[in-house]
């Protein structure tokens, strides 16, 4: 690793502000050096003291870590704090509340989809309402060790209800609130759920959505494939849904099946707030979380109690420079990782405020974002790239109506952020003095495993630097061979830090071969990465978005970013076709702004540009005009889809969790000719 501002730097650089520096946990790069090394060659010794902040009811027997990376050697697995018990939600709400004091501090700003609608919740009620709901789940017949479906949108009930399973020892299942009924069933039946909780209704935008008439209809097929799991469905009405239109019940029409279902502010009201907390083995299940595989069946990625809570509070801690006075807001929805790692878990083990939003940033005006930031002072805000170039499609005006002088740090999550989006959002949002933290982690890695710190990492715009505490990259070509210094090949980790998966629900076997056969001895990001002369890591993409022209590995982001620069293009989107010489060539997606028109003169001008920004190899062979892209509700590109249109190829798989599949039929529509 070099130190950055030695002669080999060649890009500009962003230093961290010295305001920051002067009360951070980690103050410049060479405190963030020294806790790496640490963390790598001290680690019983660094987690211990990590471990040190929280409670544990019985401490732990052997080493902090062990693992198996290495599939000739046997099965492979972690252990993290084992013989240590504890419990995930006393360590985030009791320990907060009857320790620290913090009762009366805000643990949530919960903003609804109306701006009319909002709610302050502290500590304290948050631990009675998260009580109210374990005792409710008990009286349901829920045990340490049951599954719970969660299938809410962002109100305070869904993290009353993920705190509740945590506290009585119940494995949650949260579902986007966003699937379709097919995809809720597969993941209920997949992880044997016996408890659905939902909602009748919410308003995305102006979109009114019967969340209950989805979870009957998706109960219904558990119903027709298999003997039913989920005996009881216990359904929270939206308490805004009351105020936007008066009543909107008969609008909704919401479905009621008295041997089913139950009404959550009946119960609530007759329980008490007290609940003993069960006490958990440290490697014991806290949630599964389903992510997408490469066939199309999604993977449930099992994470347990100890090691999660040690890495999402730490990484929360550094990444974010997390102070007692933040208002913190992270914009993604808790049926991501990102939102069970870095809206609730993370967020409340530092006893942070963070703000909980329902809505969209578009409704009721294109200025929400900023309008929260100004009511809320909010310190330290985390959003997505996809966010960001939709903002910035409005340009100025909305922005400069708000004040956001209360911002410190920005962060990003979710995908490579392109250089034109970093700077508008470095430059506009943040006024020139707010770093950017870059982060790259995965629904398997559960926290943050390659990122800035913001007050000891010089930053290059579209880098996600260095890694975290305990994590150890390197890069390996396709021959399994590790590579040195400057490098692009495959991303992989030498070993495990205390939040990586412990496995796929009921399947060690895929779990195994997705992530560790390919190159034993690693797990496997399935991504490729490049490092730069000065250490830097730069994610470049899936695997299967590197692609292989003429024995040169060329990033797909890479020339996405060369062909966004243009200015007639909005976004762009390059896959791999086959190519009887190449092997492979690209074939790219255009998505153009307002009033610009698709013609040949602007392809040649496209292949020009890729040509001049990245070599003559990286030429594409195929510009397609695409009004829109496929996309998944959480706004990633779905780049499988498109390489099967590149091909002309009709049979395109699960294609439930993609936002608009007319997209589809429009794209397949305006192939171009000569592809055909």
């Amino acid at each position: 690793m070099v130190v950055p501002g030695s002669q080999h730097i060649e890009d500009k650089m962003y230093h961290p502000p010295e305001g920051l520096q002067k009360d951070a946990h980690v103050p410049d790069f060479n405190c963030y050096l020294e806790l790496y090394k640490k963390s790598i060659e001290e680690p019983d010794v660094f987690w211990k003291e990590v471990a040190s902040d929280f409670y544990w009811k019985k401490p732990p027997t052997g080493q902090i870590l062990q693992y198996n990376f290495d599939v000739t050697k046997g099965n492979i697995y972690v252990k993290c704090m084992e013989g240590a018990t504890t419990n995930m939600c006393y360590n985030v709400l009791d320990r907060n509340v009857k320790d620290k004091n913090l009762g009366e501090r805000v643990a949530f700003y919960w903003e609804g989809n109306s701006p009319d609608h909002h709610e302050a919740i502290t500590y304290g009620q948050l631990l009675g309402q998260v009580c109210r709901c374990s005792n409710t789940l008990k009286q349901m017949g829920v045990r340490k060790g049951d599954r719970v479906a969660i299938y809410l949108p962002m109100i305070p009930e869904l993290v009353y209800t993920m705190l509740a399973c945590t506290r009585i020892g119940a494995v949650h299942s949260i579902v986007f609130a966003g699937f379709s009924a097919e995809s809720l069933c597969e993941r209920i039946m997949d992880s044997q759920c016996s408890i659905l909780v939902t909602a009748d209704g919410v308003y995305r935008g102006e979109k009114l959505i019967n969340l209950k008439q989805i979870a009957d209809e998706a109960l219904e097929k558990c119903r027709e494939k298999a003997s039913a799991t989920v005996t009881r469905c216990l359904v929270v009405k939206h308490h805004a849904l009351r105020t936007q239109d008066g009543d909107v019940s008969n609008k909704l029409q919401t479905p009621w099946d008295a041997a089913c279902d139950v009404c959550w502010e009946e119960v609530m009201g007759q329980v008490s707030e007290q609940c003993e907390p069960e006490w958990l083995d440290a490697e014991d299940p806290l949630f599964i979380l389903y992510t997408s595989g490469s066939t199309g069946k999604p993977k449930g990625v099992l994470h347990t109690v100890a090691g999660y809570l040690l890495y999402t509070s730490l990484t929360f801690k550094y990444v974010f420079d997390h102070q007692p006075d933040d208002v913190y807001w992270c914009t993604a929805d808790i049926g991501w990782i990102t939102g069970h790692s870095y809206i609730t878990y993370g967020p409340l083990a530092n006893g942070a405020t963070s703000v909980l939003f329902e809505g969209i940033p578009v409704h009721p005006h294109v200025g929400r974002f900023w309008e929260v930031i100004e009511k809320y002072r909010v310190t330290k805000f985390y959003t997505a790239p996809t966010a960001i170039r939709l903002l910035m499609k409005y340009g100025l005006d909305p922005v400069q109506k708000y004040d956001l002088s209360s911002l410190r740090i920005l962060g990003t999550v979710g995908e490579p952020i392109n250089p034109e989006a970093w700077h508008w959002y470095h430059e506009v949002i943040g006024q020139k003095r707010c770093p950017v933290v870059d982060t790259f982690w995965q629904t398997e890695t559960g926290g943050h495993v390659l990122t800035p710190l913001p007050a000891a990492t010089p930053l290059k715009p579209g880098s996600a630097t260095f890694p975290f505490f305990g994590v150890e990259p390197t890069i390996l070509n396709e021959h399994g061979e590790e590579l040195e210094g400057e490098a692009e090949g495959y991303l992989v980790f030498r070993r495990p830090w205390p939040g990586i998966m412990r496995t796929v629900y009921g399947n060690q076997e895929r779990f195994e071969s997705t992530y560790f056969k390919k190159f034993p001895g690693f797990y496997v990001t399935g991504d490729g990465c490049r490092r730069d002369k000065d250490g830097y890591y730069w994610i470049a993409g899936r695997i299967d978005d590197m692609i292989n022209v003429s024995g040169h590995l060329l990033s797909t982001a890479e020339v996405e970013a060369s062909l966004t620069d243009h200015g007639a293009v909005a976004e762009a989107a390059v896959v791999s076709r086959p190519h009887a010489v190449k092997g492979e060539c690209l074939y790219c997606f255009v998505t153009l702004k307002d009033c610009r028109e698709f013609n040949r003169t602007l392809v040649d001008e496209l292949k020009r540009q890729v040509r001049e920004k990245i070599g003559p190899i990286a030429t594409p062979d195929f510009i397609q005009n695409a009004p829109g892209l496929p996309k998944t509700r959480s706004g990633k590109i779905m780049r499988r889809v498109l390489r099967q249109i590149a091909r002309n190829e009709k049979d395109l798989g699960d294609l439930s969790t993609m936002a608009d599949p007319k997209v589809v039929e429009v794209l397949f529509n305006h192939r171009c000719e000569t592809a055909s």
